[in-house]
């Protein structure tokens, strides 16, 4: 099993961890806090994140791939981590005092607001970025486990009503704080000592700058739709029916989007030992990797919904099915952009086209939330984010398209449409036949599985078959 393999799956169950855990919780959350305990937690902290990611300037993305870039020298990239922790205290600090002015303005969640700014201070001291950039997922897995199921502990101990609100979000703040203050634990046996006057920050503050453009952008389609939703409609439910909708299509978007973590600083890596050949092998299987799981994955998201939302979110969530199913699609957008934009352009220092490609889909993004959610509430939300989306898979594919053989990799996709097609008629027809709850969900997710597996198996599937191959032999893949 090869470095790339053991940190996708390293890093799938770090991704897993921090959505799949909160998830667990999810049924008892949205039925004690109801859906405007959960809208207001989903708006109050979308407006953190802001301050969150004009704290950062791009700086996870920045360090990740540089630090990948010396990964092989110990003196350069301990340099470099103090550099751009120092640069992140510096920016972060005065993000912090903006929110303090601004939640003192905002005075209809105040005190939320407040609770939240243990997530701010969390973003100051994370150093995850320095691991990815170091190819060790580990530590990050580790980490994570122990302090979010105690998080989850506190939740089922101590949140019991709506009036528990406060707490709930006091919960989710201290837990990733107390999980990224833990990440330090490993730093004295990874960092060798360096010249602190040698340091520099200009440079990094210039170059991170570069980044932090695509991902204002980027914000505006994932942060804005439900800051958008709260102001636009001054509606909690409409905010907490989106929350919930997103929350099950990021648990499928995980195992997509875990991916390019672990191919980021290794393309970049290879990258920097000038060997292009190598990089287009490892984008045709990130792309073969996409279609494989990220088509089936989309088509059973639409095949279970009807029966999931009711037994899951419980009553009042009537809305959350179609949401659902209007978003659903993203998982293949953001699928195929993550490999074309965060595997690709990034690590090849194509910044200027990958900044454009989210420039687009921010500005379709907030075009269409300003119409269509007036009209359609949290329906409209879900229709902008999943056209802003296939914009910028458009135009990442149109700035790759003569770098590879575009025209062959998405022909491929074809059979996995069909077949996930069948897939889907099999789990709507066992939805049709079997009483709706927990068991009918299960079989329905274990029957598509079979389904599609059985398809791709008598098929032959390229991938499938030489994944088998080479374990049968005891090789590595890549």
């Amino acid at each position: 099993m090869n470095k790339v393999f053991k940190n996708y799956l390293y890093n799938l169950s770090y991704q897993l961890l921090i959505i799949i855990l909160p998830l667990i919780t999810t049924p008892y959350v949205s039925r004690v806090l109801g859906a405007k305990g959960v809208g207001t937690f989903g708006y109050t902290n979308s407006i953190v994140q802001y301050f969150i990611l004009f704290g950062a300037i791009g700086l996870n993305i920045y360090g990740q791939r540089e630090i990948a870039y010396h990964q092989q020298n110990k003196k350069e990239y301990s340099q470099l981590f103090w550099e751009l922790f120092i640069v992140r205290i510096c920016t972060i600090t005065i993000s912090l005092f903006l929110f303090f002015w601004m939640s003192y303005e905002y005075t209809k969640y105040t005190y939320i607001l407040y609770i939240q700014i243990i997530d701010i201070i969390a973003s100051m001291i994370d150093i995850s970025w320095f691991y990815q950039g170091i190819e060790d997922f580990k530590k990050i897995v580790i980490r994570n486990f122990f302090v979010k199921l105690t998080g989850v502990l506190f939740i089922f101990l101590f949140i019991k009503n709506s009036d528990d609100l406060y707490l709930y979000t006091f919960f989710h703040s201290f837990t990733l704080f107390l999980g990224n203050l833990s990440m330090w634990i490993y730093l004295p046996k990874i960092l060798v000592n360096i010249n602190y006057k040698t340091l520099k920050f200009i440079p990094h503050l210039k170059s991170s700058l570069i980044l932090f453009i695509p991902q204002i952008a980027i914000s505006l389609y994932t942060l804005l739709d439900k800051t958008m939703i709260g102001f636009l409609t001054n509606n909690e439910y409409e905010v907490g029916f989106y929350e919930q909708a997103q929350k099950i299509v990021k648990i499928a978007l995980t195992l997509i989007t875990s991916l390019g973590t672990v191919m980021m600083p290794r393309v970049a890596n290879i990258y920097a030992q000038n060997d292009n050949q190598k990089v287009k092998e490892y984008m045709n299987h990130a792309f073969h990797f996409v279609f494989i799981l990220g088509i089936p994955i989309m088509f059973g998201i639409i095949g279970i919904t009807e029966n999931l939302v009711p037994w899951f979110f419980g009553d009042g969530y009537e809305k959350v099915k179609l949401n659902m199913i209007i978003i659903s699609p993203i998982i293949l957008f953001i699928g195929l952009s993550n490999v074309m934009g965060m595997q690709y352009l990034l690590p090849t220092a194509r910044q200027k086209q990958y900044t454009i490609s989210v420039i687009l889909g921010s500005i379709f993004n907030f075009g269409l939330n300003l119409i269509l959610i007036p009209f359609f509430l949290s329906y409209g939300a879900a229709i902008a984010t999943v056209c802003a989306e296939g914009i910028v898979t458009l135009a990442q594919f149109i700035f790759i398209r003569k770098d590879f053989d575009t025209k062959s990799i998405f022909k491929q996709s074809l059979k996995y449409f069909m077949y996930s097609l069948m897939m889907l008629i099999s789990i709507i027809f066992i939805g049709k036949f079997i009483q709706s709850g927990v068991l009918c969900t299960i079989i329905q997710i274990i029957c598509g599985i079979i389904v599609y597996g059985t398809l791709l198996l008598i098929t032959k599937d390229p991938l499938i078959n030489d994944i088998i191959t080479k374990r049968k032999k005891g090789e590595n893949y890549e």
